[in-house]
């Protein structure tokens, strides 16, 4: 998909915020969604969502909107820090598929990084599907350093 378009209402970040599709929530107020990926590129591969624009990119977004995602982006980095110890976080956010972007629901990427770890991103996440008794344990022990 390219960067222009019309917002499809069945993507799954769309259907993740009707509550017809899972996730494992970090965090949530009335403006934005943090929810761990399940196909993460490291552990604490988390997400960030604005739950009222239609937005399919960065040059979509109101400015309100964006203001709140990095705001929740900013609050999640600090919890992964405190939680997991990365040497880095790696912060992102694609715009088109030429781009790597593969939902086309704004949001953005936070992943804790290790030394000796790849940097780039994978099509699918390193380790394919996280197992959903593992991520719940996770986002206990980062809601923690909310």
């Amino acid at each position: 998909m390219s960067l222009d378009g019309s917002y499809d209402e069945g993507n799954v970040f769309a259907l993740i915020l009707a509550g017809k599709i899972p996730s494992t929530k970090l965090y949530e107020d009335e403006h934005t969604l943090a929810f761990l990926d399940i196909q993460p590129q490291s552990k604490g591969h988390a997400l960030v969502i604005s739950k009222w624009s239609k937005a399919r990119n960065i040059l979509d977004i109101e400015p309100e909107a964006l203001a709140q995602v990095m705001t929740t982006v900013q609050k999640v980095a600090r919890a992964l820090r405190e939680a997991l110890s990365p040497d880095g976080l790696h912060v992102a956010q694609f715009n088109g598929a030429l781009a790597g972007q593969t939902v086309f629901h704004l949001h953005v990427h936070i992943v804790p990084r290790w030394e000796g770890q790849p940097i780039g991103f994978a099509r699918h996440g390193q380790d394919g599907f996280a197992d959903p008794a593992e991520l719940a344990a996770l986002a206990d022990q980062v809601r923690a350093c909310l």
